[in-house]
């Protein structure tokens, strides 16, 4: 028993004795015990030891102490130097770029660069041919020249070297190359105008290399003479560059340029590769072949069965235009037939995959591969389908309940119709043959989902083998799907533009001058917006002859001097021009003259609403040589329509019962100075036979007629107009003074408000 006690008490006690004997122990070791502290000295050679203060030896120190000098000076000596404190200055921080692109900052590149080496003297023909078939499915397509040509075809880019030699062409491109495009593609290839590439096929291939690798990849060919060692690549297949092969024969390009003589370009380039880089023309990689076709004197590529010409990337010698475009719809074909092969097979997998479903064959949407129908969630989504005939539509622009199938709405039906026989006749062919009596009903919708879908009752006369026919109807069903959203490559432009903003007055606008001002300054003056305000004053003949005495603009003008006094930053320049018959045309010639090429301009109204937002979207959607924008403003509908025995609102939103873009209206436009003129000038032969088309005409029919640029019409939320009727003006073209008629009718009021006032008045003649 006490035992067992004495036992519990060790127990309990063990672990604090051993806790402190350890701790002793560990303390004991980490001093750096010395008996005496030893050195030589001029005390006969003996061992003297260094008392302490407190009379200690000083061998033993504590391990974080610090031994001053080596002649171990006292502790006591040691004096702390006190630092006098100096204020840091405080460094501009230095600014940080930070790139406007993600892949800038990344360094990411673009794959393939295309160079396509041409003359003066076939830039017009193949050239214009290769730009035709190839530069729409590239990232970029350059021209390179020798002397200069005066008209460079539109749509392409070309650079000029100043000198036909061919080996100092070449060696300007490669120059060129080095100085603007290497840190921005992986892969260079280089082909000549009488070359067709497949484009597509040629990316892929580029897609596939490894950009790492110094490879230069053509069709070799023995150095002529057979004299030095190694393979070129021959220029008429074309070839391709990696950037790392380009980067490292850099530093040597100009030692190829003073010390390789050749004749020909390409094999110039193939000796300075091999010299510098050793690197030889090879034809294939990892895999991946680089397949030409030689094509024959006068050869019709459709009548071609090679199989080397169906895999080709690049065919060789092209003679003329017509032979590239040729080349060009048989290869569409081949990828074309390609697609569809690849089509069916994945409706195969689809529908064989679709069998072990849970819900069978019925999982497996119709057309297969397309999406499935809009499944409305409310009644107010319900897509509303339109009948036709082949004759008539029974759903019309205007309201009407029946209207004339004309147009392209007549091409869509005869065109469904015809894929609708097509079909049925590769069902039932070679047991029947099949053919359209009439279309009986037509129906049609268009799902944003998937496309126009199409529903068709046709009444058909069926021909057996032997001859038998019968007339039955049969109803059938076709989808026209959306095609894949193309992303069309655009120029690029900046918000930072300064914008130009012309504003024409007649006598019928002072009223709207002061509304104007007040909105335009708020929005502009106060905000410093990077535009310019300019007003034109028209005056007829007899308001001319009184401007001295009688000015009708002489109020405007005095509000044009109380906004420059009140922003002194701000000056508002106007123009006064005399003519009997107002035209944009007119006017734009005069101001066209009192401006640079580069300036972009806003034609305008009195009457528009103009803020920061739409300036913004005018800079943007204004391209310098590609784009001109119409945009369309909302209008307000007449107040005493729109709000009938109500009262009137304070602001008006837009909703469709206050007002409508008015799509017949084309008076505001954004276009670049250089565009205007390009296009006005191309008028010079038509105004000479008649002097009066300028009358007739309005900017945007002047761009429609006269320009190659696009004109891009869009609905602007941010272009607000309050209710104005307007005086058409009876001396323009029949179709722009029916387009001022038709607005003015259409701005009056929406069709359930003209209703109603018509409703109101008849129950008002009945009592």
């Amino acid at each position: 028993m006490r035992f067992s006690a004495f036992a519990s008490v060790l127990r309990s006690v063990c672990p604090v004795v051993i806790g402190i004997s350890l701790g002793f122990t560990l303390s004991l070791l980490s001093v750096n015990w010395t008996e005496e502290a030893c050195y030589e000295g001029d005390n006969g050679g003996k061992v003297v030891g260094t008392p302490g203060q407190d009379g200690q030896l000083k061998g033993a120190r504590k391990p974080n102490s610090i031994l001053t000098n080596s002649d171990a000076e006292p502790e006591e000596d040691f004096e702390p130097r006190i630092v006098p404190y100096k204020q840091v200055q405080q460094n501009a921080p230095k600014k940080v770029f930070r790139a406007k692109y993600i892949s800038t900052e990344l360094g990411m590149r673009e794959r393939l660069f295309v160079g396509v080496l041409t003359s003066k003297n076939t830039i017009n023909t193949l050239g214009v041919a290769v730009n035709r078939t190839i530069s729409h499915h590239l990232d970029i397509v350059i021209f390179f020249t020798g002397m200069r040509n005066r008209k460079v075809p539109h749509g392409m880019f070309v650079v000029s070297h100043g000198d036909e030699r061919l080996i100092w062409n070449m060696y300007q491109n490669i120059k060129y190359i080095l100085d603007h495009y290497i840190n921005e593609y992986d892969w260079f290839y280089f082909v000549q105008d009488d070359t067709y590439t497949e484009a597509d096929r040629i990316k892929s291939l580029a897609d596939h290399l490894s950009m790492k690798r110094e490879l230069y990849m053509g069709s070799p060919e023995e150095f002529i003479g057979g004299e030095m060692e190694g393979k070129y690549c021959y220029g008429g297949f074309g070839y391709i560059l990696s950037r790392t092969l380009l980067l490292r024969l850099q530093p040597f390009l100009e030692n190829c340029r003073n010390d390789i003589l050749s004749a020909r370009p390409d094999e110039w380039l193939g000796r300075c590769i091999i010299d510098y880089t050793n690197t030889n023309c090879v034809s294939g990689y990892e895999g991946l072949r680089y397949n030409h076709f030689m094509l024959g004197k006068n050869s019709d590529p459709s009548k071609e069965q090679s199989e080397h010409l169906k895999q080709a990337l690049t065919v060789h010698p092209v003679s003329d235009p017509e032979q590239m475009y040729r080349l060009h719809r048989y290869f569409t074909e081949i990828e074309l037939q390609k697609t569809y092969d690849e089509i069916a097979k994945l409706q195969a997998e689809i529908k064989n995959v679709s069998v072990v479903a849970f819900e069978g064959n019925r999982s497996a949407q119709w057309p297969i591969g397309i999406n499935p129908p809009f499944e409305p969630k409310s009644r107010f989504e319900v897509l509303r389908w339109e009948y036709f005939t082949e004759e008539e539509i029974y759903s019309c622009i205007d309201g009407s309940p029946k209207c004339e199938l004309s147009g392209i709405d007549r091409m869509d039906v005869a065109d469904v119709i015809d894929a609708a026989m097509g079909e049925l006749n590769k069902k039932y062919k070679p047991v029947l043959h099949l053919k359209k009596q009439q279309l009986i009903n037509g129906y049609r919708r268009f799902d944003p989902t998937r496309g126009m879908e199409y529903t068709l009752d046709l009444q058909l006369e069926v021909v057996n083998q032997k001859g038998h026919s019968r007339s039955i109807t049969k109803r059938v069903y076709l989808v026209r799907p959306l095609s894949r959203i193309e992303i069309i490559p655009m120029p690029y432009v900046t918000e930072g533009t300064r914008v130009h903003i012309i504003i024409p007055l007649t006598l019928q606008d002072r009223s709207y001058v002061n509304h104007f001002l007040e909105v335009f300054a708020s929005n502009a003056f106060e905000t410093s917006e990077n535009a310019v305000l300019t007003f034109l004053f028209i005056y007829d003949p007899v308001e001319a002859q009184q401007v001295n005495h009688n000015d009708i603009f002489a109020s405007v003008k005095t509000q044009i001097n109380a906004y420059e006094r009140k922003y002194p930053t701000v000056k508002i320049p106007w123009i006064s021009v005399k003519t009997e018959t107002p035209s944009q045309i007119k006017f734009m010639d005069i101001i066209s003259k009192k401006h640079p090429v580069d300036t972009l301009f806003f034609l305008a109204n009195a009457n528009t609403n103009i803020n920061s937002e739409f300036l913004n979207r005018c800079r943007m959607n204004s391209i310098n040589n590609w784009q001109v924008f119409f945009p369309i403003h909302f209008q307000d509908y007449k107040p005493e329509v729109a709000y009938h025995n109500q009262q009137l609102p304070v602001t008006t939103d837009l909703v469709k019962d206050a007002g409508h873009f008015d799509r017949r209206a084309f008076e505001e436009a954004c276009f670049y100075n250089s565009d205007y003129m390009s296009t006005r000038t191309r008028m010079v032969a038509d105004v000479q036979d008649n002097e009066e088309i300028i009358e007739t005409l309005d900017v945007f029919d002047m761009f429609v007629k006269y320009s190659v640029l696009h004109i891009f019409r869009a609905v602007e939320p941010a272009l607000h107009q309050k209710f104005v009727y307007q005086a058409c003006n009876p001396r323009l073209s029949e179709d722009i003074y029916h387009r001022c008629v038709q607005s003015n009718l259409e701005g009056l009021g929406s069709r359930s408000q003209l209703a109603m006032l018509l409703f109101e008045q008849e129950q008002g003649n009945s009592t």
